[in-house]
């Protein structure tokens, strides 16, 4: 599993642990992120990361 950095915040998506308050279940890839999903510290879009 990997990580994912928000190049604005820093805040650290992990595939492993998901993102469950937005309804991104553990062990979700990153691939399978929506498109529409941000960063819930600063509301970047999934193009503002970049792999850890």
């Amino acid at each position: 599993m990997k990580e994912y950095v928000c190049t604005v915040c820093g805040f650290v998506y992990n595939e492993a642990d998901g993102y469950p308050d937005d309804g991104i279940a553990p062990g979700t890839a990153w691939a399978d992120v929506p498109d529409g999903w941000v960063c819930p510290m600063c509301g970047a879009g999934k193009d503002m990361f970049d792999e850890a």
